[in-house]
């Protein structure tokens, strides 16, 4: 079997672009003049940087775009945290690279625009680094659930690390057998999804030990109580949501729309929960029309 570099060496693009960041070796694309407004793109879990194919190069029509496969995800690596590395899995780690790299790469802060997980990532980046964020755009955000709701208890968290190499062969099994099934649901038209494009995303996922990088993912999660903070925030703000989103479901974004102070809501009809690839023409629409409102001042 091909080594985790060969394979992404393999899988790499030519406008493929990688750095050394927290710990990481950061996949990474981007497109653009260099100039502000600046748009960083955060991908949803078991996903990667492919979920922003059809909506990265109309973006950079007006700003300069940067999208990173997450660690545990796509060409990223996926080191073991230990005490001789800095490479760490939790939310908050996650929301420090997304700052990381906007410094490596010389911006000052950045409109993120984050999907599913990714806009759970993009408001705790929000909440921890205000003058880095210059707005935010939220597909089908996990607010309210999922992700930024779940937790690994404190008592069992040291039995299931000391068991690691089990629960993660466990959990490689389940993502296995269900990976094909569960990315199709986030889909309203599944038969827009075609194969290769499927199978593309499986292969982001599943390179190296991937297992056990989405294993370190899944211990450091915790509830985030975004919904308790938010208030806090005063930002421009874009929520949108598939008029079919079962995954977050649109009541979900439409509550939030109305919680976030001074958010706007996008429905967008014919798509679930990922309306950047079943809708990229009117997501990107409603991307530019709020970067024109949001940035008009800058």
């Amino acid at each position: 079997m091909e080594n985790f570099d060969t394979q992404v060496r393999r899988r790499s693009d030519a406008d493929s672009r990688f750095m050394d960041c927290n710990g990481f070796r950061v996949h990474y694309k981007q497109y653009g003049s260099g100039n502000a407004p600046v748009i960083m793109l955060l991908h949803g879990s078991f996903l990667s940087i492919r979920s922003w194919r059809d909506v990265m190069k109309p973006l950079s029509e007006d700003a300069t775009v940067v999208a990173f496969d997450r660690p545990a995800f796509g060409l990223t690596s996926r080191p073991v945290p230990s005490r001789h590395n800095e490479a760490r899995y939790s939310p908050e780690a996650q929301s420090d690279l997304v700052v990381s790299i906007l410094k490596q790469l010389g911006h000052e802060k950045a409109v993120l625009v984050g999907n599913s997980t990714g806009g759970t990532l993009a408001m705790l980046t929000a909440l921890r680094y205000p003058e880095r964020v210059q707005g935010m755009v939220l597909a089908g955000p996990m607010i309210y659930s999922g992700y930024a709701t779940s937790e690994v208890p404190s008592p069992v968290k040291p039995f299931m690390k000391a068991l690691t190499p089990v629960f993660s062969r466990v959990m490689k099994l389940l993502i296995t057998r269900l990976y094909d099934r569960n990315i199709r649901g986030f889909w309203h038209e599944k038969h827009r999804l075609d194969d290769d494009t499927l199978r593309a995303f499986r292969e982001d996922l599943m390179i190296g030990d991937w297992s056990r990088g989405f294993w370190e993912l899944f211990l450091e999660t915790h509830h985030l109580h975004l919904d308790e903070r938010m208030g806090t925030l005063s930002l421009p703000s874009l929520v949108i949501t598939g008029e079919h989103d079962l995954t977050v479901k649109t009541e979900e974004s439409v509550r939030l729309s109305r919680q976030l102070p001074g958010a706007r809501l996008e429905v967008i009809p014919g798509c679930a929960h990922l309306p950047q690839e079943e809708r990229p023409e009117e997501f990107v629409i409603a991307v530019r029309r709020f970067l024109r409102e949001c940035c008009r001042n800058d």
